[in-house]
């Protein structure tokens, strides 16, 4: 996968460098600002069951 994304990308060895960073920072902030926060309202982390017997 990460051969077929190599080869598909434009440019030379740095441009693909930089979008490839530039795609995960933009992974990393769509996670945070919008997947995460719907996964935390059907996932409660705050009921914790351990030790609690």
């Amino acid at each position: 996968m990460y051969a077929a994304l190599w080869r598909i990308l434009p440019g030379s060895t740095w441009v693909r460098v930089l979008i490839l960073a530039v795609a995960a920072v933009a992974l990393m902030a769509a996670l945070a600002f919008w997947i995460f926060p719907l996964v935390q309202e059907v996932v409660a982390p705050q009921d914790v069951t351990v030790g609690a017997g």
